[in-house]
């Protein structure tokens, strides 16, 4: 865990509906474009190095077993080589996704997941908010694989999602 100097951040992107943008054309919200990058120069992120990889730009409902593992896979190796990362990843799948990397092996650095039930795009969006607590998160957690949304951090593995709540819960 690394709380003072400078911290090296990797994030990788992934999609989902914290990343999905208005297509004026069709009237529909879909991941064509990424507004991550948007989204962290609004932050203030002193002493925090950010290594961008965008692995993928998906609605994770169209996620299958090949793309958890390919995440789980960046997830790992970029863990290697930075303090802390942080998966802006979709909801509906984000479970799988963590349940995939914790099982392939404990990470040398926190690894946290995020993403939003509504996008960035809307005037009502957790998108900020969870992205936020997850960069937090990843400064403060021990090495593991992590869910950061809605003002909790849930430790896999168990996490699933609370479709009615509409957020992450872990079942007793």
């Amino acid at each position: 865990m690394t709380t003072l100097g400078s911290f090296r951040l990797t994030v990788i992107s992934t999609g989902g509906t914290i990343e999905k943008t208005y297509q004026p054309r069709s009237g529909e919200l879909r991941n064509e474009t990424s507004v991550l990058d948007h989204m962290l120069a609004q932050l203030e992120l002193p002493e925090m190095s950010i290594q961008r990889t965008r692995l993928m730009n998906k609605d994770s409902l169209d996620m299958d077993t090949a793309d958890h593992a390919a995440i789980a896979a960046a997830a790992l190796a970029a863990a290697a080589d930075s303090d802390g990362v942080v998966i802006v990843h979709g909801t509906d799948r984000l479970a799988e996704s963590g349940a995939a990397t914790h099982r392939l092996d404990v990470p040398c650095a926190p690894i946290v997941l995020t993403g939003a039930m509504r996008p960035y795009e809307l005037r009502n969006t957790d998108a900020m908010q969870n992205l936020t607590e997850a960069l937090a998160a990843v400064r403060l957690l021990d090495p593991g694989v992590y869910v950061a949304m809605h003002n909790k951090v849930l430790a896999f593995p168990g996490v699933v999602k609370d479709h009615e709540a509409g957020t992450f819960i872990k079942p007793s």
